[in-house]
């Protein structure tokens, strides 16, 4: 069903008064039932998102980390087995994936005594048990097990859904008998950035005449929108090969 902007509006507001959690995701399926739960989960993402890019640089102050890494530490030494990240997360209003590579890049920097890489500590996430502090893997888990918008959990999902839009996409262009040529085709021909289907004869949809297609698997909220036009669809608009 068709989202209007009151709607949606109502649903952001909702979102800023509640924690990202799995709980808060169920009382808004509850307060919102008519609406689809991919519906909503990807709003919950999207404003969550919002707000974690507007909080992130105060959690990333030397004084933030070593705060938060001495509670870690603290916590640990206390009850090991408690979800002490998690937590913490949670009190401070962070994604737990994010504090938990938060932590763990203060803890390979003491072990190691200098900066770890990027993709040391991504491999790690990705990974846990290739932490050497078996305490922190644990904790570390918990973060990304429990993070509904953040972490390689996540990043896995939202590829597998992406793929999956795709795939569907193309059943229904060659189900209306709609000739294309498809994203890896054009990148064979050497376009580095292109939609994911480009309709070889345009089509009219509800007045527009429609020559490429883009799939998002994700909600299309005004700075989404915003964001899309800037980074990839004004570069189709302004190719003669995808106008044309």
């Amino acid at each position: 069903m068709k989202l209007s902007k009151a709607q949606y509006d109502e649903i952001a507001q909702f979102l800023g008064q509640v924690q990202p959690t799995r709980q808060s995701l169920r009382k808004l399926k509850q307060k919102f039932p008519s609406q689809s739960q991919s519906t909503l989960l990807s709003i919950f993402s999207q404003e969550y998102q919002k707000q974690v890019k507007r909080t992130h640089a105060k959690h990333h102050t030397a004084e933030a980390v070593e705060t938060y890494y001495q509670r870690y530490l603290n916590g640990v030494m206390k009850n090991a087995a408690a979800p002490v990240l998690l937590e913490l997360a949670n009190e401070v209003n962070f994604a737990p994936s994010l504090m938990a590579r938060i932590v763990l890049e203060r803890f390979l920097q003491e072990q190691e005594q200098a900066i770890p890489s990027k993709t040391l500590i991504n491999s790690m996430l990705r990974d846990p048990s290739q932490i050497p502090d078996g305490v922190l893997a644990n904790q570390v888990y918990q973060c990304t097990v429990n993070d509904c918008c953040y972490g390689p959990l996540v990043d896995c999902i939202k590829h597998a859904i992406g793929h999956e839009h795709e795939v569907l996409l193309r059943e229904m262009l060659l189900e209306k008998n709609l000739s294309f040529i498809a994203e890896d085709q054009l990148r064979a021909k050497g376009y580095d950035k292109t939609p994911d289907f480009i309709l070889e004869v345009p089509v009219a949809v509800e007045g527009h005449i429609i020559h490429w297609i883009e799939s998002k698997a994700s909600f299309g909220d005004e700075s989404s929108h915003q964001a899309y036009l800037q980074d990839q669809f004004w570069s189709y608009w302004n190719r003669s090969l995808l106008t044309g």
